[in-house]
């Protein structure tokens, strides 16, 4: 399996897997008990240190899932997604409500992104 590669291995998942040129991040979350402002911020910086370690960044998201322990937080959630993703590099997205790992999450973002050529 040379032509996948995996980072921050442990026995459940992966951070980081990369192949074909397409890096898949597992889902990130922030601190419990955080505002979801503040997991939200967590979440995106946790992307971004990601990304950039994979060899790609946000402009090269091609879809992003994010989940939400409740929908009313919605809003809250999208005005730091707004001001964090790349102008005129918006991804596919999908939000939903989900019973997250931990009671304390209020959101959690996956993203699927190419490689920097």
């Amino acid at each position: 399996m040379s032509d996948i590669t995996r980072h921050h291995v442990g026995a459940r998942m992966s951070q980081i897997v990369i192949h074909n040129g397409i890096v898949y991040l597992a889902g990130q979350v922030g601190s419990p008990g955080d505002s979801v402002g503040d997991q939200t911020r967590a979440c995106l910086d946790k992307v971004d240190a990601l990304l950039a370690e994979a060899g790609s960044d946000k402009s090269r998201i091609l879809s992003a899932t994010i989940w939400l322990a409740d929908m009313g937080d919605f809003a809250a959630m999208n005005a730091v997604w707004d001001s964090w993703v790349a102008p005129g590099a918006a991804p596919a997205r999908a939000c939903g409500e989900a019973k997250l790992a931990l009671p304390e999450l209020a959101v959690e973002v996956m993203v699927i992104a190419a490689r920097t050529a």
